[in-house]
């Protein structure tokens, strides 16, 4: 008797023709449910409030002050009196030819100001400037380093201001919390790679405070130059800071205030809506609607970059 098989390709078709009646008598899956998530920016506004005296503002609430962006009025979505946040703070101190001779006492008050502000959750780096920038202690909580690296500040003839608040700022980027960079100079930038506007670009990029303490090599001179004390005040001013003078009480007084100011902050934090899109920065304005015109004082940084990293949730 003989024998015929299919060919090979009869049985492609025979297994080709029951994977599809099987397909076609399996049920379909049911449908999936698709989460979409949106990438929201919190932005986090810190703000201190003083009255006509100067004399800081405590226990006002979430009610009491009033958001916008860009103009557009905005919900307060996170309040906090005198933030827990971990504060990160760089001192960049100005050891240039021009302010070398308080050198020794810069770094006394330093290391009082140091002992008495950092709490367990803070960290402060130290740097120095002169013809170059130079970070001396990374960030650190213990306070025996941050000691030691004042023990070697060292003074070169020119001052590079600018790439030390580029170098503080960019140190900073990547941290969460409370960012303030100190400089203690008289503001005579003569050895910067870059210039102000960049300096103060870095410092809102990154969300960074920066107080100044001016220290005035002569402060009757009859040719002083008022340029460098208007930089440290206006990069105070245009990222939530404040600036104060050596030659008021000292620079034990202005570390002291310093450190008052950062412990009476208001943190406000909100995501924004109904954006203004295709601004490169984004301005804030933070008022307290019920009080009348001219009775508070108001610092907080003008504003953000929108291509910014901001914690997102």
């Amino acid at each position: 008797m003989r024998l015929t098989f299919p060919s090979i390709s009869a049985f492609d078709e025979c297994r080709h023709g029951c994977c599809l009646m099987l397909l076609a008598l399996a049920p379909l899956p049911a449908a999936q449910e698709i989460t979409l998530h949106v990438d929201v920016k919190l932005v986090n506004v810190f703000v201190n409030v003083s009255d006509q005296d100067g004399a800081a503002v405590s226990g006002l609430s979430r009610a009491d002050f009033a958001l916008s962006e860009d103009g557009q009025p905005q919900e307060i979505a996170i309040f906090e009196r005198q933030s827990e946040v971990p504060l990160y703070l760089a001192l960049a101190i100005d050891t240039s030819g021009s302010v070398s001779k308080d050198m020794a006492v810069e770094a006394d008050a330093a290391h009082r100001f140091a002992h008495a502000l950092l709490r367990t959750q803070d960290q402060m780096s130290l740097m120095e400037f002169a013809t170059e920038a130079r970070e001396l202690v990374p960030f650190t909580n213990r306070l025996s380093k941050i000691d030691r690296g004042l023990g070697q500040l060292h003074g070169e003839p020119a001052t590079a201001l600018y790439d030390a608040i580029c170098m503080g700022s960019e140190r900073m980027g990547g941290k969460e919390g409370r960012k303030v960079l100190v400089v203690i100079s008289d503001g005579d930038d003569t050895a910067s790679h870059v210039k102000y506007a960049k300096a103060l670009e870095q410092a809102l990029r990154n969300e960074v405070m920066i107080y100044s303490i001016i220290d005035v090599p002569i402060e009757a001179s009859a040719g002083r130059d008022l340029g460098g004390e208007h930089v440290l005040i206006s990069l105070a001013e245009e990222t939530g800071g404040k600036s104060f003078y050596v030659s008021d009480g000292g620079l034990d007084k202005a570390f002291q205030q310093l450190s008052d100011d950062l412990r009476t902050q208001y943190l406000l934090g909100y995501y924004p809506k109904n954006q203004v899109s295709g601004k490169a920065f984004h301005r804030i304005q933070v008022t307290i609607p019920r009080a009348a015109a001219g009775a508070f004082n108001i610092r907080h940084r003008t504003g953000y970059y929108a291509d910014s990293k901001f914690k997102s949730n």
